[in-house]
């Protein structure tokens, strides 16, 4: 998960995308909601566990605590124990593992505020008490059907408390490009690589990193084909072999993109102590 700092006190528009949220701190977070397919999954995973511990309940109610029970007290205690198993149970758990249950630590996924921050009793015991009815009520009809027409699969109960479920697992990074290849270092210092769309970029990394395991034919002719579509784009060419060609564009590209992002750095630090003699808010005309 990444951040953007927002500077509030600049008045600069926040643009938020589709994935994001905005804290109170005017801090953008990248995030990705958990879809309705996961949640499902998470969610059956839970439904059976609660089913479990019910029938254990009613099992035991009118097994071996039958006779000891008042008359007409078996029907009060089962009540008791369905609400401990639906409502009290679950809100102890989210509670406590913050946003977490069983079923979504095995797919993943955890329960979040609209702000990001962590789901706390309030957000618990709402959602659980929705849950009765749109999960178990209705065998989970209200719950798919409002998952699937808001912008974070959000179920109704996430609406009313609001709250949202939330990625936990994120793909590992792939493994950083090696170094400009030997004997192109001074052709690194001027290639131009500044054209070099996105898409073919894309394209080239994800070459680069299934070259080790491709075969040797197929690795030359793909990487023949890729040199010809970034010849258009990149200049002057490496004389190079493709492949080795191929290394050093990308490599050039990182080194290019990498020195933009120090540069950017510096000058948001140098900008730092005059943004922070800006009055908060503008004068009126």
């Amino acid at each position: 998960m990444t951040s953007r700092s927002s500077p509030e006190a600049t008045h600069l528009a926040i643009h938020l995308g589709e994935d994001e949220v905005l804290t109170g701190e005017a801090v953008a977070l990248d995030v990705q909601p958990t879809g309705v397919l996961l949640r499902a999954v998470g969610a059956v995973i839970d439904i059976l566990l609660s089913l479990v511990l019910m029938l254990a309940a009613l099992l035991i109610i009118t097994g071996p605590l039958g006779p000891l029970l008042p008359a007409g007290a078996q029907q009060m205690t089962l009540i008791v124990a369905l609400v401990l198993v639906l409502v009290v149970l679950p809100t102890v758990v989210e509670t406590t593992t913050r946003g977490r249950s069983l079923g979504r630590l095995a797919v993943g996924t955890r329960i979040v505020r609209s702000d990001g921050g962590a789901s706390g009793f309030r957000q618990a015991l709402i959602r659980a008490l929705v849950g009765v009815l749109e999960i178990y009520f209705t065998v989970g009809v209200i719950a798919v059907l409002a998952g699937a027409f808001t912008p974070r699969s959000q179920r109704l109960g996430d609406l009313l408390a609001g709250t949202y479920s939330q990625h936990t697992r994120v793909a590992p990074l792939p493994p950083p490009l090696p170094p400009v290849p030997p004997g192109l270092e001074q052709w690194a210092t001027v290639v131009d690589v500044a054209r070099l769309p996105d898409r073919v970029s894309r394209r080239l990394a994800q070459f680069l990193a299934q070259a080790p395991r491709l075969a040797p034919a197929a690795r030359d002719r793909i990487a023949a084909e890729l040199r010809d579509e970034v010849s258009a784009f990149v200049f002057p060419m490496p004389l190079a072999d493709p492949l080795t060609a191929l290394f050093g564009i990308a490599a050039a590209r990182r080194d290019r993109e990498l020195r933009a992002l120090a540069a950017q750095e510096n000058r948001m630090r140098e900008l730092a102590p005059i943004l922070e003699r800006v009055p908060f808010g503008f004068p009126r005309r």
